[in-house]
This record gives C-alpha cells, sequence and structure tokens, in this order.
C-alpha cells in the first residue's frame, strides 16, 4: 500500500460539498473550536454556465460539473439507458438544477413520522425549511426571510403558458400563487432559487459567507476512496486528491452527504452494506447492512410534447440567431428573459383520479420542446408538459460495480415494474390531453406529436411512456430512517451499525416528496447538523 499524506485530525468530516453538505460545513464550523472538513470531488463553481440559469443546458453531463452517470437499460423503459445528472461541483446539484423551490406537502413529512421517523413530521420540519428561507415575499407564519436560501419569483412569462395555467383551471384544477404553504395543489409559476436573474446555489449561500473561518477547510477535487474503520468506528477518511493518495483523520464524526448516489457508493467500498452485493465485487465485510442502496425512488416524467401555432414559443428564438442575440442582450442589460429561464416556468398539481386525497402528479410546462436536454430546439414551435407520478410505487437500488472507487456505481431506479405507477402514467397522459382540450390551449391549435393521439389503451399508453419519459433528477431513499430494524439509519440520522456515522442528505427519505427535492434536502441537513451540535453537547456521538 502507497504511503498516504495525513491531512490532519479532524471534528467533523464532511463527505459532499452539495446542497446537504455546504449547509452542513456552515453550521458545523460556526463554533471555532470545532475543526471541520468538507470534501468535494469536484471543482470550484466559477464557470459562468453555472450561473446564468439557463446554463443548466451546458452543464448536465458534462464532466466539468457532473458525474455523467447512467442507469442501467432499464425494463420498464423498454430496454432504454437514461443519462443520470449528479453534481460533481461546490454546491453539488444545486448548481446544475432546475432551481425550482419546492417543500412538498405536509402529508410527506407527517407520513415519514407514520413510519418510523420520529421528529420528522410537517410540524417538525417547518422551522427548518424557514430558518434557511429568504422569501422575497417576506415572512409570514409559512414563510422565513433573512435566512441563506434566496427564493425569488420568475422574471418572465410566456402567452402559451399562460394558456396552459387557463386551460388548467377550465379542466378544474384551481389556480395557484403559491405551492409551498402544505398542499400543492393548483397551477401557477414556480418559484425558484436565484437572486436578480442569476442562479442562486448553496455554495453562494452557505460557503462563500465563511471563507475566512480558520477551523474550516474546503478540499475540492478530493474523491473518497473508503472509510477507514477500526473496532466499529471510522477513525480515517481515505481520499484521492488530484492524484495523490490522503487521508483526514476522524476524531469525532464523519457525515455523508454524498446524495443518494454517492453516499450508499462509498460506504458500500468502505464494507457496509448487504453483504452479497460486496462479495461479489470482492470488498471485505465491515457489517451486512441490507437496506443500504435498495430502496431508491425516483420520479419519471412523461414528456407529452405539442406542436403549436399563432403564438410565440422559445423553439423559434433559439433558432434564429437574432433571437440568441436578443436574449443574450436582454440578459446582460437587464437580467431578464429567457437566459434566467429555469428549465420549467409553470408548474401544475393535480390528482390522477378524483379518489386521490391530495395530488399525486406534477407538471412542468416548459414553451419548448426538443428530444432530450443537450440536444437542439425543434425547428418548429411547441411547448412541452411534463408530468411526473409523485408518489412511484416501484423501487430500485444503487450498489457499487467493482471495488474501485472511480468506477462509477450500478444504477438500477426500476422504473414502471410496479403496476400501480404503469397506471398513473397512463391516467397522467390522459389528464394532460383534457387539459389541452380546453378552450384556452384550442386557440393555438395545439397538436400533440410525443406520444401521439393514436395511442390509447393503459397498457399502450404505459408503453409509450416507457418510451418518452426520463428522470427528473430526484433519487432518493437509498438509506432511509427509520426506528424498524430494516431502516440503516435512526431518526437522528445516525448509521445503525456503526459508531460516529451519519448520513444527512436525501437517501434518509423513508418515501419521495411530492415535488422537487432540492430544499428538502436542505431541511434535512439543517435539523441533521443541529441534531449533530446538540448530541455533541450531550455527550452522545453517532
Amino acid at each position: 500500500m502507497k504511503d498516504r499524506q495525513s491531512i490532519g485530525l479532524f471534528d467533523y468530516v464532511v463527505i459532499g460539498a452539495g446542497t446537504a453538505g455546504c449547509l452542513l460545513a456552515n453550521r458545523l464550523s460556526a463554533n471555532p473550536e470545532n475543526r471541520v472538513l468538507l470534501l468535494e470531488a469536484g471543482g470550484k463553481d466559477n464557470w459562468h454556465w453555472i450561473h446564468i440559469p439557463v446554463g443548466y443546458l451546458y452543464t448536465m453531463m458534462n464532466p466539468r460539473t457532473d458525474w455523467c452517470f447512467k442507469t442501467v437499460a432499464e425494463e420498464g423503459l423498454n430496454g432504454r439507458v437514461l443519462d443520470y445528472p449528479r453534481g460533481k461541483v461546490l454546491g453539488g446539484c444545486s448548481s446544475i438544477n432546475g432551481m425550482i423551490y419546492m417543500r412538498g406537502q405536509a402529508r410527506d413529512y407527517d407520513g415519514w413520522r407514520q413510519l418510523g421517523a420520529v421528529g420528522w413530521a410537517w410540524d417538525d420540519v417547518l422551522p427548518y425549511f424557514r430558518r434557511t428561507e429568504d422569501f422575497k415575499g417576506g415572512a409570514d407564519d409559512l414563510h422565513g426571510a433573512g435566512g441563506e436560501w434566496r427564493v425569488e419569483e420568475p422574471r418572465l412569462s410566456w402567452e402559451i403558458l399562460d394558456a396552459f395555467r387557463e386551460a388548467a383551471v377550465q379542466a378544474g384544477i384551481p389556480a395557484v400563487e403559491d405551492f409551498n404553504r402544505g398542499n400543492n395543489e393548483g397551477v401557477g409559476y414556480f418559484h425558484v432559487n436565484q437572486r436578480r436573474g442569476v442562479r442562486w446555489n448553496a455554495s453562494k449561500a452557505f460557503l462563500k459567507p465563511i471563507a475566512s473561518r480558520q477551523n474550516l477547510v474546503v478540499a475540492t477535487n478530493a474523491q473518497v476512496e473508503k472509510l477507514e474503520i477500526k473496532e466499529a468506528r471510522t477513525t480515517a477518511v481515505l481520499f484521492n486528491q488530484d492524484g495523490v493518495s490522503k487521508q483526514a483523520n476522524v476524531a469525532g464524526e464523519v457525515v455523508l452527504a454524498a446524495g443518494s448516489i454517492g453516499t450508499p457508493h462509498i460506504l458500500q467500498l468502505s464494507g457496509i452494506g448487504p453483504g452479497e452485493w460486496l462479495q461479489k465485487i470482492g470488498v471485505s465485510l465491515v457489517s451486512d447492512v441490507d437496506g443500504l442502496g435498495r430502496n431508491l425512488q425516483d420520479h419519471l416524467q412523461v414528456r407529452l410534447a405539442y406542436k403549436v401555432s399563432g403564438v410565440k414559443t422559445l423553439n423559434e428564438q433559439a433558432n434564429s440567431i437574432l433571437g440568441k442575440v436578443g436574449m443574450g442582450l436582454d440578459y446582460a442589460l437587464f437580467r431578464r428573459g429567457p437566459l434566467t429561464m429555469a428549465p420549467s416556468q409553470l408548474g401544475c398539481f393535480a390528482k390522477s383520479d378524483p379518489s386521490r386525497e391530495t395530488p399525486n402528479l406534477q407538471y412542468h410546462v416548459q414553451p419548448l420542446s426538443l428530444e432530450k436536454f443537450g440536444e437542439p430546439l425543434h425547428p418548429f414551435p411547441a411547448f412541452t408538459a411534463s408530468v411526473c407520478n409523485l408518489r412511484p410505487e416501484s423501487r430500485g437500488e444503487v450498489r457499487a460495480a467493482s471495488s474501485d472507487f472511480r468506477e462509477a456505481p450500478e444504477i438500477h431506479p426500476n422504473y414502471l415494474s410496479d403496476p400501480a405507477d404503469r397506471i398513473v402514467a397512463a391516467q397522467a397522459v390522459r389528464l394532460t390531453r383534457h387539459i389541452a382540450s380546453q378552450p384556452a390551449m384550442l386557440r393555438y391549435q395545439p397538436e400533440e406529436f410525443k406520444p401521439g393521439p393514436h395511442i390509447d389503451g393503459d397498457e399502450e399508453l404505459a408503453r409509450a411512456a416507457g418510451d418518452i419519459a426520463t428522470t427528473i433528477f430526484h433519487p432518493v431513499g437509498t438509506a432511509r430512517m427509520g426506528e424498524d430494524s430494516d431502516a440503516p439509519v435512526d431518526s437522528r440520522l445516525r448509521l445503525k451499525a456503526l459508531a460516529n456515522i451519519r448520513i444527512a442528505d436525501a437517501s434518509v427519505m423513508p418515501r419521495i416528496t411530492s415535488g422537487n427535492t432540492n430544499s428538502p434536502t436542505l431541511m434535512i441537513a439543517e435539523k441533521g447538523a443541529e441534531m449533530i451540535l446538540t448530541d455533541s453537547k450531550s455527550g452522545i456521538t453517532a
């Protein structure tokens, strides 16, 4: 074994400088007596396309900012392999995502409590959402102001999106102005994590204001190889930084914030996970934790696309030299226009059938169409109504493909494997068609070309959904918390099998939230940081 360079002893080693990790580093280093190390496999967030909102088109599936993962071939997607973006840069996914501020529904968190996650009901977590938030509309009983996480209204609107909103109302879905008040049913424009037309990521929010703290070390281009474990306790984190083997010694706790893909992967490489999986790749078993890497949940979006006429969409503007020049000037001079766009501007939460207690579908409606992100927009005017099942029953897994930390893990979301999800996919297509048939939309002569109006019948629609559906980038649940024996993590985010390891990212969610998962992940980190510091004062360790 080659010699490793030791970089010192730390009270807390936070693995992953994404949405959760940036906040954790901020809170844990607030006490100057705590020596904190934050490890990030990617580089700094100093590329202009990270900060221009429309830059997600260039940051996703770009090795400069993204792990560039792919799924295995998915049976439910008719054998297709999907790109699976995950942030690999300071700020993590908050540096490449859609910037949508969404908490989900109160019933999501009450459901967590019913599943055994003590202290994670809606009334328990709401104060942590409010604590981080800087809501442009000011503070009230449900929103916070003055926190680090900036929330604003979008800086443009589109006639075609206004028409879809009106059509949804005509179809019986109420208009709303705020999706973040506990029950997000309705149609309206999303709130976004931006400040005056510029992306607001976790690095800006939580790291840059504390750059002068002498007790915080931020190491970029530092990929974790594994945890060194002796006598059921992590003694060091082994990592590779710019080709040099290094280690950080641990006096207190290791806090994993590498996300629902990275966190189980790192633990499995360390010998913690399902024993049968680890045996197959030649990793020595430290602790057989069968649930670690299982329970993967994600939102799968069915992307219905419609040609329209008599209305402007981004397709024409982006395919015109004058249009591109105009967009650039609008952004440079006023921080307005299409370059401020999140991937989706208009949202809609609805029920796939009236028997549902709360909405189980989410729409991301876009004034554009393309084959997939990264490819050119179509040369004709069109819009896309992407709709996802908020509460999928299908469950997948993440497992290490080999003992080599440089090799990507296998990601198997198992989309549409549960019959209930196939029924919801068919219902979602029908509801979209119902909305598109309303008077507000008919004036623009919408013509469905994905999947196509000739496709009908539940199984036909489910199969068509498998042909056109893509991930909406919300993997959660691979290290779920709970007090039952099968949950790898307890309600205080401690890994049950070993001492001094916590997990504070989206992987601990027992069930996926009803909406975009970035800000719920931030909430988990905020609550987790408080738990870590409280337990430290009480002499309790993970």
